[in-house]
């Protein structure tokens, strides 16, 4: 096998290890809505995540602020929605009814669900120590929901300029992992 030297600023399109995500907040009664996709599970239980939102995002403020957000995750049906909510700024529009998504009242936190996502997890900061330096916060998702009506959820994976990738066909292999 031949090898190919690859560019570095592409290597976040191969490693890419989760789907695209909704990240909602809201401070003063107003809701916000950003796309993610960089994001990682930390621990089982109690679930942790740990996501990248850069300061230059509406959305860093109000999280570090607030302390609270919901992550939503949606499916291929609403990804033109979810590329359109993340190429323009909260600063600037209403993004909840530029692009026609219908927010929920959570449970736990103030800020909304995503009635048009398959998931919503409603999740506290709970560690903050490597966001001036990364970006990086720690959450706790304290409650989970889940669209029951949605069998084979068809979730969507940046993979860098435009492109994305559809989950799809699953395998099953022995493992002792429950």
């Amino acid at each position: 096998m031949r090898r190919k030297s690859f560019p570095l600023s592409k290597v976040y399109g191969l490693l890419e290890p989760g789907p695209v995500v909704l990240l909602t907040t809201a401070r003063q009664g107003e809701n916000n809505v950003m796309t993610m996709s960089w994001l990682t599970m930390m621990e089982f239980e109690p679930p942790l995540i740990g996501c990248v939102v850069s300061n230059q995002d509406y959305s860093f403020d109000i999280l570090k602020a607030t302390r609270e957000c919901v992550i939503a995750i949606p499916t291929a049906e609403i990804a033109a929605k979810v590329v359109q909510v993340g190429n323009t700024s909260g600063r600037d529009i209403d993004k909840f009814k530029s692009f026609d998504l219908t927010a929920e009242p959570a449970s736990v936190v103030k800020a909304p669900l995503i009635k048009e996502c398959y998931a919503n997890f409603e999740c506290k900061v709970i560690d903050t120590t490597m966001v001036n330096k990364y970006n990086f916060f720690v959450l706790e998702v304290v409650k989970a929901w889940i669209n029951p009506a949605v069998k084979e959820p068809k979730t969507i994976h940046h993979m860098g300029k435009g492109v994305f990738m559809v989950a799809g066909e699953k395998i099953k292999l022995p493992s002792k992992m429950k």
